[in-house]
């Protein structure tokens, strides 16, 4: 398959990342151009056998200003493993839809706008409530969500719960009476 990639790197302006699983021989990594996305996509499940979407998720690096799209494609017949990196502006989060190549990746894609805000166009069921029903605020994946802020403002707090440390008070429990020698 890395022979393969290479060939068709200057079409879709892909790039090879080797270091990303050096020790395995049934995983590689690319990273595509936005807007190389969706036909290479369409060439890896056409053309190059990758007919299995195993999963599609984002990361949020927000020091560097991007989310990073991560399509994971298997091909049954060589059980080789591709992830597809894509960089993604923060500020304006909007990449084609791939629904209509593997048709659960509309759930991905519905998850992904609700926890990120990535707005994927002509996707179903996109702006429908998914796990967040009635949710205006920020969305809660993004690194700039405050949980902590969140949860005092909505939460009311309860009393008698204090923090301790984790370690101490398994010894105490475990060993009563021993603590006091450690």
């Amino acid at each position: 398959m890395r022979t393969q990639l290479q060939q068709v790197s200057t079409r879709f302006s892909i790039t090879l990342i080797d270091e990303l699983a050096p020790e395995r021989d049934d995983l590689l990594f690319v990273q595509v151009e936005k807007d190389q996305a969706v036909p290479f996509l369409t060439w890896l499940q056409e053309l190059a056998g990758y007919t299995h979407l195993v999963f599609f998720t984002a990361v949020d690096f927000i020091e560097e200003g991007y989310f990073q799209l991560t399509y994971m494609v298997h091909d049954y017949s060589t059980h080789q493993d591709l992830a597809v990196l894509l960089k993604l502006d923060r500020e304006d989060p909007v990449v084609e839809s791939i629904h209509h190549l593997w048709p659960h990746a509309a759930t991905y894609q519905q998850e992904m706008y609700e926890m990120y805000g990535i707005e994927f166009p002509g996707s179903p069921r996109l702006h429908d409530d998914f796990v967040l029903e009635g949710w205006d605020d920020l969305p809660p994946m993004r690194r700039d969500f405050d949980t902590r802020q969140y949860s005092e403002d909505t939460y009311f707090p309860r009393g008698g719960r204090k923090s301790r440390d984790t370690a101490e008070y398994m010894k105490e429990q475990l060993y009563p009476g021993e603590a006091e020698t450690w």
